[in-house]
């Protein structure tokens, strides 16, 4: 599986679990971190926490192996690394605080303002 299909992948799985205010930020060229960044919302920590462990889940049986994850026990911000692909899933007023999407977006204000910024 190649780096667009595993970012596919992800999309896919957040959409099918309703994630709220999905933003992709294309990191190739930016960053050595990862390809591709990912944020994303849930309703609540449960919502958030069932995304993060089925987007895992879908990872290791499309890629065969298991990302890193961190965060999962509280779920307000749950990092799941999946080498190439970096997500990010928060509870709404966490991910407001937080504002990943304004650093990450490198002067980009069109990819900012899509992401409420």
């Amino acid at each position: 599986m190649d780096v667009e299909d595993l970012h596919r992948l992800v999309l896919k799985s957040l959409d099918d679990d309703q994630a709220v205010d999905v933003v992709s930020i294309p990191l190739a060229g930016k960053s050595n971190i990862a390809d591709h960044m990912v944020i994303a919302s849930g309703r609540s920590s449960r919502q958030v926490a069932s995304m993060a462990a089925k987007v895992a889940d879908r990872i290791k049986d499309s890629v065969g192996r298991t990302p890193r994850i961190e965060g999962l026990p509280a779920a307000d911000w749950v990092l799941i690394d999946a080498d190439d692909v970096i997500i990010h899933l928060f509870r709404p007023e966490v991910r407001t605080f937080y504002n990943l999407e304004r650093m990450w977006a490198f002067g980009d204000s069109d990819r900012t303002a899509a992401a409420g910024g």
